[in-house]
């Protein structure tokens, strides 16, 4: 691969010089870093990235290679890519192509041969910051100046822009059939992560996938056993259309007819703010697979995968809902429950694949409450 100068500038003024690879173009998002050692073809093509320029702590990135069994969506969701180092050699039997090539096809530009310390301590210090990453415009104040107007994610609808544009029903066989009879499930996609209903699928819900941003009358017809609510990307507040079609779901189908409802991530943040709380941006997010995650009514901790850079505020939720989860690190909310109704869902991502497997336990209890609202077994 030929070496190519390629610059990110921030739009605090500071800018690192580095070889580009992947595709020859410019890029605008919020810069922002992943703490995984691993997973980052996982990574790249989550949704949830939508809008944003990763940075990956671990030194060496792409020695595995890429293989479609592995994408979290159809092509790369990042805005840009930035690393310390490119791995030349791909060694895994299950690559079919490598990290360089396949962001080059699908237009996503990479930055290699930065400090990433150094990045990723002034990301902390400051917080998260837009940039240009760029192997086009070498001029440094004229990239400032672009990030400096890039509009960043606040106030943003970015799910719009990932939905799906029809309905699909989920047609991936488990690799291990379920012993629990099939259960039809409506999925809420506002950018979801194939891993989601992998795992659905693999407890019994034959899963339907809906955009976003179809009404709740649409979804009520289909009399599901119960509806999840999906990761995706940016600000959960301007998502006003989805936070009054999951009022009405709350109402119609988990207050009148024991429907249960299960969000993950912007899920979890939806339902928040359909709940009457209220949402807030994290100073630098958390990206990582290892973050420490306490359930309350356990005092278990898990070690979890995460993604978001808004959050619940706990205290801004009605006495009808209870906080089930705690972040270690921070204290921010990572899960919440409603006292009387089949409703939860958590900040983090318990389908993380490469990740923890400490909170599969989540998809479990969705479908024990599914059971129990049929009458299959009974509540404890």
């Amino acid at each position: 691969m030929a070496s190519r100068i390629a610059k990110l500038a921030l739009e605090d003024g500071t800018v690192f010089v580095g070889r580009g690879f992947g595709a020859e173009t410019e890029t605008d998002g919020e810069v922002v870093f992943n703490t995984s050692m691993t997973g980052y073809q996982e990574i790249v093509t989550d949704p949830s990235y939508h809008g944003q320029i990763v940075t990956m702590t671990y030194p060496q990135i792409g020695n595995y290679g890429v293989n479609t069994a592995d994408a979290e969506s159809a092509r790369p969701r990042v805005r840009g890519f930035v690393i310390r180092e490119l791995s030349r050699c791909v060694s895994n039997h299950r690559a079919e192509t490598d990290l360089d090539h396949y962001l080059k096809t699908h237009g996503i530009p990479g930055l290699e041969g930065i400090d990433t310390r150094a990045l990723v301590r002034r990301l902390r210090t400051v917080g998260a910051l837009k940039g240009v990453l760029s192997q086009i415009d070498l001029d440094d104040a004229s990239l400032v100046e672009k990030a400096r107007q890039s509009p960043g994610l606040v106030g943003r609808d970015l799910v719009r822009e990932v939905v799906p544009e029809t309905a699909t029903v989920w047609d991936e066989s488990p690799r291990v059939a379920p012993t629990q009879p099939w259960v039809d499930v409506v999925a809420l996609d506002f950018g979801m992560k194939w891993n989601i209903p992998r795992h659905l699928t693999a407890r019994g819900c034959r899963t339907t996938i809906l955009p976003g941003n179809t009404p709740a009358e649409a979804v009520l017809e289909r009399r599901p056993a119960g509806i999840f609510l999906s990761n995706g990307p940016g600000d959960p507040e301007p998502l006003e259309g989805a936070i009054a079609t999951i009022r009405r779901l709350i109402r119609d189908a988990a207050e009148a007819d024991g429907v249960p409802i299960f969000g993950i991530c912007l899920g979890h943040q939806l339902l928040g703010l359909a709940l009457g709380g209220k949402t807030y941006k994290l100073k630098f997010g958390h990206r990582g697979a290892n973050h420490p995650v306490r359930h309350e009514a356990t005092g278990r901790v898990e070690i979890t995968t995460q993604n978001h850079g808004f959050a619940v505020d706990p205290s801004s939720l009605p006495e009808v809902v209870r906080a089930t989860h705690f972040n270690l690190n921070d204290r921010t909310l990572e899960g919440l429950r409603h006292r009387a109704l089949p409703i939860f869902a958590v900040q983090y991502h318990p389908e993380a694949s490469a990740g923890p497997h400490d909170s599969h336990y989540l998809f479990d209890e969705f479908r024990t409450l599914i059971d129990e609202a049929q009458g299959r077994v009974r509540s404890s």
